[in-house]
């Protein structure tokens, strides 16, 4: 499902315009990605939470050249855990 299918359903379930439902996403995208930055968590309940998790520092390999090694720095991640409702409705 793409962000146009998304924009569409969300017009036909809520009943209102396509422009009000992109706004209505792009406005949920916006403070997820807005409280993610700040450290925060997001729980929606009955869907998920999502999370910053922090990747540890490794060393990895150069795909071009197999021989050398390179250091992978530290990072902060994206993560998502679905909710028990939503791992029962997939279920």
């Amino acid at each position: 499902m793409t962000k146009a299918d998304m924009v569409n359903s969300i017009a036909a379930a809520a009943g209102i315009t396509k422009k009000a439902a992109a706004a209505s996403l792009e406005a949920v995208v916006d403070l997820v990605t807005g409280e993610l930055k700040k450290g925060n968590s997001v729980t929606i309940t009955g869907f998920g939470t999502f999370r910053v998790s922090n990747r540890a520092a490794r060393t990895g390999v150069n795909p071009r050249n197999p021989s050398e090694k390179i250091k992978i720095p530290a990072m902060k991640i994206p993560a998502f855990k679905a909710g028990k409702a939503l791992k029962d409705a997939v279920r």
